[in-house]
């Protein structure tokens, strides 16, 4: 047991110093891009050396798809698949407040990604299908369910709904004045009325 001890401790340390340095990454990432961030300035901000970042992350590349998987795990612990899909459009809001560096750091990694020879954007690309595919999911579902109107193309209205979250990201991140909670309600209203059948919606 005692032998386990400082293994485990060592193992806690490891993970708290890791999480740190991702942390930090997003922070910097947000600010300067990934073109403009080097491992050296994030072992600095971590106040490790380059060496002890590398034994965590053993190229830039590596550490960016960390810290867009550390996105992809928030958002899969706090999405709520169970509800209707306007609903959890509406809960996406709150997302922008309490973690506003990841959701930075992703608008920034998207755009610094679109050219295909892009270190990312294969990756990009799959998450971004994989959106549009949840969100025409969730209507057929509706559809099914008799909620929501049968006429409606859940496919193409899919790309608009992921191509409104995506650019709220991008709009907040230009001016964090914006009131998300106003906007996506007006727009889950909308939504509400296109989508619904028979929608009573004021």
């Amino acid at each position: 047991m005692s032998d386990q001890r400082p293994y485990a401790t060592l193992l806690a340390k490891g993970e708290d110093r890791r999480q740190r340095i991702l942390t930090i990454a997003q922070r910097l990432l947000v600010r300067q891009g990934w073109r403009n961030t080097t491992l050296g300035q994030i072992a600095r901000e971590a106040g490790i050396s380059p060496a002890g970042l590398l034994h965590h992350f053993e190229s830039k590349e590596q550490l960016l798809h960390a810290v867009l998987e550390a996105r992809d795990a928030y958002d899969d612990a706090h999405r709520d698949t169970s509800g209707d899909i306007i609903d959890q459009i509406d809960g996406v809001a709150a997302r922008f407040d309490e973690v506003p560096d990841l959701v930075g750091m992703f608008v920034v990694l998207l755009i610094e990604n679109l050219d295909p020879e892009a270190p990312l954007h294969d990756r990009l690309l799959v998450r971004y299908r994989a959106a549009v595919d949840t969100v025409a999911e969730g209507i057929r579902q509706g559809q099914r369910a008799g909620r929501y109107r049968p006429d409606v193309d859940p496919a193409v209205k899919a790309v608009e709904i992921v191509a409104f979250l995506y650019g709220m990201e991008t709009s907040w991140l230009l001016d964090p004045s914006i009131s998300l909670t106003a906007v996506f309600k007006e727009y889950t209203r909308s939504l509400a009325r296109q989508l619904t059948v028979h929608a009573d919606v004021p």
